[in-house]
């Protein structure tokens, strides 16, 4: 039976099958004796994500009192969430993220705890995920931008949407009209300053399809 701690673009903590790109966490949030989540869903306002594979290490997952293993299908999801890179394992991303990040709001490059405190604000509403307005049509945002639409997430890349979903991206399709934003605003000035999230492989092996002659 699958563990729950694949994080879905909407930030929930899930149980599916679904194997992950990058790690992250949130502190820790599991009881390690029944390898199972605690209520709370963050213990630190720093949300990270990290490489599966770093130096050799290999950690059993929700195994022990450290931090709890959580995973996302690719960076776009991750900061979809509300994670940004790690500085330990991704250190070359993270600094290019937070360079865009001040970038994209006008400040001068902050330290991270700054990040995670204005993050923190933007991913959660009364403990549930910020559903943020969209700044422009769906169409002009960024590749690696999130949106909701009709309750499902789309992940935009290559002039075109690709639906999450429990096994993966369904895609490609026409952008849709948005009903949210749900990278934080900060993020996806990240985004349109040029920070350029990991996707999945699928979505470059995906092809839209053609009408018949």
């Amino acid at each position: 039976m699958a563990l729950q701690n694949r994080v879905t673009p909407f930030g929930d903590i899930v149980a599916i099958p679904q194997r992950g790109m990058f790690t992250g966490n949130r502190g820790i949030i599991h009881d390690p004796a029944t390898r199972t989540l605690l209520k709370r869903r963050w213990a630190t306002k720093a949300w990270l994500t990290c490489r599966c594979e770093f130096r050799g290490r290999r950690r059993e997952v929700m195994a022990r009192r450290s931090w709890t293993e959580l995973f996302f299908l690719d960076e776009a999801v991750a900061l979809a969430a509300g994670h940004r890179p790690c500085f330990f394992c991704r250190r070359e991303s993270a600094e290019a993220f937070r360079n865009a990040w001040a970038i994209g709001r006008a400040v001068k490059v902050p330290p991270a705890a700054e990040m995670d405190a204005v993050l923190h604000s933007e991913r959660l509403d009364h403990g549930r995920k910020r559903l943020h307005a969209l700044p422009a049509p769906a169409d002009e945002l960024p590749d690696g931008s999130v949106i909701a639409a009709a309750g499902d997430a789309y992940i935009l890349a290559r002039g075109r949407a690709f639906r999450w979903t429990a096994l993966g991206y369904e895609g490609p399709v026409e952008i849709p009209r948005g009903d949210a934003l749900l990278t934080p605003p900060s993020t996806l000035g990240a985004l349109c300053a040029g920070y350029r999230p990991v996707l999945h492989p699928s979505i470059d092996t995906m092809q839209p399809a053609t009408a018949n002659a």
